[in-house]
């Protein structure tokens, strides 16, 4: 009866591991880039004028860790699939590669979030420890609320942001404490502007597509 048990256990983990196409984090190695790429991909996410004079971090096996310092408050990176949502199926995907660029409202009240979750996926935890940790760290105040004006650039032609949409569209993002979209007109017919709850992070991000990418070159494919 136990090697039954133990053999139908198997069977169903199995099953709902074939249905999810990353069901827990990769080898770390899979994660990592080059540092000179990582700086590059890094830059990509806005234009020249912005990420030129942008501190830039990058990510090593302990963590993130400034590589370039800046002088005009912004925070460029390549973001890991892990600061999604924990019922995103690309949690774990070690494909992703997001470049953002924070501006320094976003870098002092997003950014450690980041920093947190990175922190908690390199040191083995799963995707409910994640969850809860960030919760805890939230209700102690460890980590901040958004700050108004915290804008986040995202518009690089060479990102991965997951396998539903790989690039997607070149886009700015707005981070603001949980909100009802329709305050901004968010999300209706013909608005241009899209939005997205996140409970986790405690927060709404409202997310403007523009026409070009950060060196320019127009959209191919508008969402409009």
């Amino acid at each position: 009866m136990l090697f039954k048990t133990i053999a139908l256990t198997a069977l169903v983990t199995a099953a709902l591991q074939a249905g999810t196409p990353y069901p827990r984090m990769a080898p770390l190695d899979q994660y990592l880039m080059a540092p000179s790429a990582e700086i590059a991909l890094a830059k990509s996410a806005a234009p020249n004028s912005i990420s030129g004079n942008a501190e830039v971090m990058v990510l090593g096996r302990r963590g993130y860790t400034t590589a370039v310092k800046g002088t005009n408050g912004f925070v460029c990176m390549v973001v890991r699939s892990w600061t999604d949502g924990t019922d995103d199926p690309d949690f774990w995907n070690p494909k992703v590669r997001a470049p953002h660029c924070f501006n320094p409202q976003a870098a002092r009240s997003y950014l450690p979030t980041v920093i947190a979750k990175t922190k908690l996926a390199l040191a083995g935890k799963s995707k409910e420890e994640i969850a809860e940790a960030i919760a805890a760290a939230f209700d102690k105040k460890e980590l901040p609320v958004q700050e108004t004006g915290a804008v986040c650039y995202m518009m690089s032609k060479d990102g991965y942001l997951n396998d539903r949409d790989g690039h997607w569209h070149p886009h700015v993002m707005f981070y603001v404490p949980l909100t009802e979209a329709k305050t901004w007109g968010a999300n209706l017919p013909g608005s241009p502007i899209l939005a997205a709850e996140d409970p986790m992070d405690r927060l709404t991000i409202f997310m403007v597509p523009v026409a070009k990418w950060s060196d320019g070159t127009p959209d191919p494919h508008p969402w409009h």
